[in-house]
């Protein structure tokens, strides 16, 4: 997964809008939330880095 990097580290603190890592060239990723979340996106959207809200996590 060459076309990945990632500037966090497992056990690090991030913040709402925190940048974490990039996908290189357009690549495909996938996302796992918990239940609980709200999807605010769905498939065949075009989403941008840094300023799509994805999905909306519940404060419980």
């Amino acid at each position: 997964a060459y076309r990945i990097v990632a500037w966090s580290r497992l056990g690090d603190e991030l913040k709402k809008g925190d940048r974490f890592g990039m996908i290189r060239f357009g690549s495909r990723t996938e996302i796992y939330l918990p239940l609980t979340a709200t999807v605010l996106v769905k498939v065949g959207d075009h989403v941008s880095a840094g300023s799509t809200i994805i999905a909306r996590l519940s404060e419980q």
